[in-house]
């Protein structure tokens, strides 16, 4: 029997209300219909993730205080730190893709970490929200998906193992300080339930306050997931009461905007493998490097694992995602009500690897920034690797606008109505 004090929540995957039950050690909500988590009860508590965010600082400033990496060739020694990367990029004419690769490798992670301890800790002493902790906390969460210090590691070990065999490598005192900053960070995320703390910031909806509503006419926060009674006027701009994010019965325009980015992405991706994406000058002579010839030396020089990683990081993944998203938004368009679960999981899977594929961006930073020695050798960025990051960027701004729950809503022709540009 359902409680009229339990929280009540829409899943943000196929829109199905819950009820939720007490809040019991190790208990995980999951959605009846889709199989979405709604709400995992951690153990640690707030005081907990409050310590891991502490280290997790901590470790981020000690990573980027000293070399991450140090190359030596003929007596020449470069050595390069977390920001080197972004830099070298930004001095070689490409300030975009400099910026992007600061953005999502040393601003991403800073402001999530910071975000997340200024919201936490006074919750966790007991306190009430410090000012402004309702917008800080869902840009935390919008940020989640742009903080990729553990994508950056993959793309390290790519470098690495592509240097190894030209020079001598070795780990700085940072390298050791960014594994455990992921590590800990991967930590503090699991110890954090991002429920309780929306529940601290201000009280989910109850069964009780919902009782009389309309079910068709709730909507959910797509931000902090809160539950609102009544319906969207054409045009309003109504804002979630707990977080102000503006509220939208479904994604506006997601249908016509899925459409335009994977687009824009497939027509990108063409350049992205034809162009070279970086050019390796040794002793005076330049050889360029497209995303295949790259796999395809790390094939030659029997390195097959790593030769695997930037196929399938590069080349399968951008393109997978590319049928996917075209998959879900045809099936949509069509109001199909087949295998609706199977394809909520689809796009779940997309959600996850998209950011991977920024591997080789990474890997090319880290190189520009380590072989800088003169006439015997350097390695600067090409237009093929501007190219490939607006590919991994656009696919995952398409994800990003997709709605899933549309999926659910098309065979009710539901799908058309709510995709509507007055949204």
């Amino acid at each position: 029997m359902t409680a009229p004090d339990h929280p009540i929540l829409l899943c943000p995957d196929c829109g199905e209300p819950h009820a939720l039950p007490p809040a019991l050690p190790g208990h995980l909500a999951e959605c009846h219909r889709c199989g979405a988590v709604l709400r995992h009860f951690r153990t640690g508590g707030l005081g907990h993730a409050v310590a891991l965010a502490i280290a997790s600082t901590i470790l981020f400033i000690t990573a980027n205080l000293f070399p991450i990496l140090t190359f030596e060739l003929e007596g020449r020694a470069q050595t390069a730190t977390l920001l080197s990367g972004s830099m070298a990029l930004w001095d070689g004419g490409y300030e975009v893709l400099g910026v992007l690769v600061f953005f999502v490798l040393f601003l991403a992670p800073l402001a999530q970490v910071l975000g997340t301890l200024y919201v936490v800790m006074p919750l966790a002493a007991g306190r009430t929200a410090a000012p402004g902790a309702a917008w800080t906390f869902r840009t935390v969460a919008r940020l989640r998906r742009w903080a990729m210090a553990e994508v950056f590691l993959l793309g390290l070990i790519v470098a690495y193992v592509k240097l190894s065999d030209l020079a001598e490598l070795e780990p700085g005192a940072s390298l050791a300080a960014l594994v455990a900053f992921i590590l800990v960070q991967v930590w503090g995320e699991a110890s954090l339930s991002p429920f309780e703390v929306w529940e601290r910031i201000a009280p989910q909806t109850r069964v009780a306050q919902a009782a009389n509503a309309d079910p068709e006419r709730l909507t959910a926060c797509h931000d902090c997931h809160q539950v609102v009674a009544g319906s969207e006027e054409p045009g309003s701009r109504s804002g979630c009461p707990r977080c102000g994010a503006r509220l939208h019965h479904r994604k506006p325009n997601s249908l016509p905007r899925g459409w335009a980015l994977i687009s824009a992405a497939t027509i990108l991706y063409i350049p992205a493998n034809l162009l070279p994406i970086m050019t390796v000058v040794y002793f005076g002579a330049g050889q360029p490097d497209t995303i295949l010839s790259g796999v395809e030396a790390l094939i030659a020089a029997e390195m097959w694992p790593v030769a695997l990683l930037v196929f399938f990081a590069s080349i399968t993944v951008p393109v997978l995602k590319l049928i996917g998203l075209a998959y879900l938004l045809w099936t949509v368009q069509r109001g199909s009500p087949k295998r609706q679960r199977d394809r909520t999981r689809l796009y779940r899977l997309i959600e996850g690897v998209g950011r991977w594929s920024m591997v080789d961006i990474f890997m090319i930073s880290l190189l520009a920034a380590l072989v800088q020695l003169g006439a015997i050798a350097t390695i600067h960025a090409e237009l093929g690797a501007v190219a490939f990051a607006a590919v991994v960027i656009i696919t995952m701004l398409a994800s990003e606008s997709f709605d899933p729950r549309l999926i659910w809503d098309a065979p009710s022709g539901r799908a058309q109505r709510q995709d509507s540009p007055h949204d």
